[in-house]
């Protein structure tokens, strides 16, 4: 019964994935290990752990240094109005793992999340024979060769994830371009105001009307207030064709050039909103 409060005074962080999945480590980085895991098949199933208050943050990847923009996460947040608190970037190892004793070539399925399958697939050029399987997850899938005995099937998952299901590595550091990185944002379902002390980051969202050098005039206003633009994103307003929110994040130094590029941004945007400020996480 002791343990059972105990686990309820946690901080609960829900993660897409499982123990041994690259979500679960950022929320272990970040976090630190006393935390309760909220384990989500899903990013939709994510979110709705924050609105329906099962966790008090999220951990969710938003881009990636190969892949891009991880787009329907930035729908995520702009559908459910989430608030970012903090970011971290994780260098991204894929292993190749399965049951002990078998080899390589007695591999004939290798199963893994879509994501991690494309930063991999130049590796399977020299084994034909092998079928690429989507999952939900790099480490449920090391979790169902565990539970379900499979030989013959492989997975693509964090190292820890062989360490955790008692499974042989049969190849390292198999991603295609090895510099490969993920942004992680944490999340929460509660409106943040205020910025976290010290913080030198920004993710904004505003509106503009379709009109020539709308855009630019907004960066140029950002540029005179000392604002670094690390990363524009556009997105479809629902239910209005042809006009596009966009999601920006800056970097700065002096608050009090932030709130001056905030109160201009507020007159020159339409739905302008900070999602969140928080500390740079590559400083």
């Amino acid at each position: 019964m002791r343990d059972f409060f105990l686990a309820l005074m946690k901080t609960k962080i829900a993660i897409q994935g499982i123990k041994g999945s690259n979500h679960y480590q950022v929320a272990l980085d970040y976090f630190g290990a006393d935390i309760a895991l909220e384990d989500c098949a899903s990013f939709d199933a994510l979110v709705h752990s924050l609105v329906d208050q099962r966790a008090d943050y999220g951990v969710m990847a938003i881009e990636n240094s190969i892949a891009g923009s991880i787009i329907p996460n930035y729908a995520l947040m702009d559908k459910y109005q989430l608030s970012i608190v903090g970011e971290y970037y994780l260098s991204i190892h894929h292993h190749l793992m399965a049951l002990p004793g078998q080899t390589l070539e007695e591999i004939s399925e290798v199963h893994s999340h879509p994501m991690a399958l494309l930063q991999c697939n130049q590796f399977f050029y020299d084994y034909p024979q092998i079928k690429l399987v989507e999952s939900e997850d790099t480490a449920a899938s090391a979790l169902a060769i565990q539970r379900h005995g499979w030989k013959g099937i492989a997975a693509i998952a964090p190292k820890s994830s062989a360490e955790l299901y008692g499974l042989e590595v049969l190849a390292d550091d198999i991603q295609t371009i090895k510099n490969n990185a993920t942004r992680f944002v944490v999340v929460t379902a509660q409106q943040n105001e205020s910025s976290i002390e010290g913080a030198n980051k920004a993710s904004l969202r505003f509106v503009l009307d379709h009109k020539r050098g709308s855009l630019a005039a907004v960066l140029n206003a950002l540029s005179d207030c000392s604002m670094n633009l690390t990363k524009i994103q556009s997105l479809p307003v629902i239910d209005v064709p042809w006009k596009y929110a966009f999601f920006v994040d800056i970097t700065f130094e002096q608050t009090a050039d932030f709130e001056k590029a905030k109160a201009l941004l507020s007159i020159m945007a339409h739905e302008f909103k900070v999602l969140g400020a928080y500390k740079n996480a590559r400083l």
